[in-house]
């Protein structure tokens, strides 16, 4: 059976007055590259082929329209083109690359690749992702929730973006704010299990005991290091004061001792505690690895 998409063609013609659609309105869906040519511009006609063949190249990657200046000379002014071919690449409505003359057929496609790599909006805001996650493990705050900020400009619906900023917040001890950034979430996104990371981070914070009980607790391990309610009080505490490893300590200190305390108390909280860390916290990878040695031992 025969390939269509290979044989289908993702070059066009525009005008002054189909631009917006043809161009603005199309690159939100896939870069489009525009091709300002006319008839008697020898170097368009080997430029012109060359475009053609990368762009359908690509398979609906990116599109190619073709403005002959001469016919529909608004636009091509506006962009101020004052020679051809000019070659200009659109994404999200906007021009982000071009360049002038004729280029051989290696550099054209080199410009192609770029253009559709450079202008991959999901690939973008990985990206954009990964800096700020790793900033945020790194204890840089402020530069994480500013990354978090601009990724919810460009994607106001982006669930990780929205709760690494929540997590920002309360890294700041201002659950108020988490809970705030918190109802930036779609409602068909509330489940989604970044959200409920951040609510039980919400609600460990809201569990932490009174300091003035914090000290009494602290008293009690000193005295008494089996006294395993202390040693829970103690790692409610840090918890909620984002002390993820101290508050981890402490339950394994606990689990050590007796993995089925009360019920498997300390093991419920340790749970809780990594579903509230997120499961790209190094402290929960080795946690849980940690905790299934015991299990398992």
């Amino acid at each position: 059976m025969t390939d269509l998409s290979m044989n289908e063609s993702h070059v066009s013609d525009s005008t002054d007055q189909s631009f917006v659609t043809d161009v603005i309105e199309a690159s939100n869906a896939q870069p489009v590259l525009v091709d300002f040519w006319a008839p008697w511009c020898g170097p368009c006609k080997s430029l012109t082929p060359i475009l053609e063949k990368v762009v359908n190249s690509e398979n609906g990657r990116i599109k190619l329209v073709k403005v002959n200046i001469d016919e529909n000379p608004g636009i091509a002014g506006q962009l101020g083109v004052r020679s051809i071919p000019a070659v200009f690449a659109f994404d999200k409505g906007r021009p982000v690359n071009g360049f002038q003359g004729a280029l051989p057929e290696g550099q054209v496609r080199q410009f192609v690749d770029q253009v559709i790599g450079g202008t991959d909006g999901a690939k973008q805001l990985d990206a954009a992702m990964e800096e700020a996650d790793a900033k945020l493990q790194a204890g840089e705050i402020g530069e994480a929730a500013q990354i978090y900020g601009a990724i919810i400009e460009a994607d106001p619906s982006h669930v990780g973006a929205i709760t690494g900023l929540a997590r920002c917040y309360l890294k700041n001890e201002d659950p108020e704010r988490a809970e705030q950034v918190l109802g930036m979430v779609p409602p068909e996104k509330a489940d989604d299990p970044l959200v409920k990371s951040v609510r039980s981070a919400l609600d460990l914070l809201a569990d932490a005991p009174e300091d003035s009980e914090l000290a009494a607790a602290q008293a009690r391990v000193q005295s008494d290091p089996a006294d395993f309610d202390a040693r829970l009080a103690l790692a409610e505490h840090f918890a909620a004061k984002g002390k993820t490893v101290e508050a981890v300590e402490e339950l394994f200190v606990i689990l050590e001792k007796d993995m089925g305390w009360e019920d498997g108390r300390a093991k419920d909280k340790l749970l809780e505690l990594f579903e509230a860390a997120g499961p790209k916290d190094p402290i929960v990878i080795h946690g849980r690895r940690r905790l299934s040695s015991l299990l398992f031992a």
